[in-house]
């Protein structure tokens, strides 16, 4: 009696066992048609995706790469060639050159010639090319650090007498303006050009150079115009005295804590030719300085 009902038990495993396994192979039978109806042989799938990459292809091709697609068929040419053939290398360092040139006559030698003085035609564009390709085939006269020693000093010279053409009239006033006050007996001028006036006297500790200082401040243009102020932010400015104008450095250095100074910085002294926010070239600049403390 107990064999045969442990063979029913058996029987009833098996069954379900059976069952279990027909449920299984179905579910997959079930995924392959789902895959079948979901994919696409490789070969299509390939076609698909390679076509997919070219969406704004051709847009890159003219805007970007200046290519007119009345020569798409040449593209084509090149693209149906794999690797780099001698021929092919050749027509690469011809396009990449011509484009080079179209770079240096459209975009570099304006922006030499707008450096220079803001004009069009003053830079010799023949001779500029000869340097420039004489530098490229390896036969140029003089060496390339020679030509950027060169090319640097002039640049420089070629800026001042821009700055002075455009702003001189700041350097010029303000050069007035520093001979006039130094008659003043309230005002003392140091051996840099540096002019100051004493407002409150101070009694504290001077600071050095590498020390950082908390001030109030406030600064303006020979005219009057004000152009920053500590004052009105509420909040003290705190920086190194090194890290500023060289002006700021030394007139820092030389005031005791406590001190209220009426500076008045040339502009070599201050941001010379940079333009500095509300600050124009060549400007001089007038600040109220007060010393509040020595940050340690």
């Amino acid at each position: 009696m107990k064999t045969s009902r442990y063979a029913i038990i058996v029987l009833a495993l098996l069954v379900c066992m059976s069952a279990s396994a027909a449920k299984k192979v179905k579910k997959s039978k079930k995924q392959e048609v789902a895959e079948k109806v979901d994919t696409i042989p490789m070969r299509d799938f390939s076609y698909a995706f390679g076509m997919s990459q070219t969406n704004g292809l051709m847009s890159y091709l003219v805007q970007r790469m200046g290519v007119d697609t009345a020569y798409i068929a040449h593209f084509l040419s090149g693209f149906d060639t794999p690797e780099m053939d001698e021929e092919a290398k050749q027509m690469k360092a011809y396009i990449v050159g011509k484009e080079i040139r179209q770079q240096v006559e459209r975009q570099i030698v304006p922006q030499v010639n707008k450096q220079i003085n803001d004009s069009v035609d003053l830079l010799d564009k023949s001779r500029f090319i000869e340097g420039f390709r004489a530098a490229i085939a390896g036969n140029a006269t003089i060496s390339l650090d020679s030509a950027q020693a060169v090319s640097n000093k002039q640049m420089e010279y070629y800026n001042k007498v821009k700055m002075e053409a455009k702003y001189g009239k700041n350097r010029a006033d303000g050069e007035a303006f520093l001979k006039a006050n130094a008659k003043k007996d309230s005002v003392q001028t140091t051996p840099s050009g540096l002019q100051y006036k004493v407002l409150v006297a101070g009694t504290g500790e001077k600071p050095k150079a590498t020390d950082r200082v908390k001030v109030n401040y406030e600064g303006h243009l020979i005219d009057g115009t004000e152009f920053d102020s500590s004052y009105k932010r509420n909040q003290p400015a705190t920086f190194a005295c090194n890290q500023v104008i060289k002006g700021w450095t030394e007139a820092l250095t030389m005031m005791p804590v406590g001190s209220k100074w009426e500076v008045y910085i040339p502009q070599e002294l201050g941001y010379g030719a940079r333009e500095a926010g509300k600050i124009p070239p060549l400007s001089t600049l007038i600040f109220t300085v007060e010393l509040l403390e020595i940050v340690k």
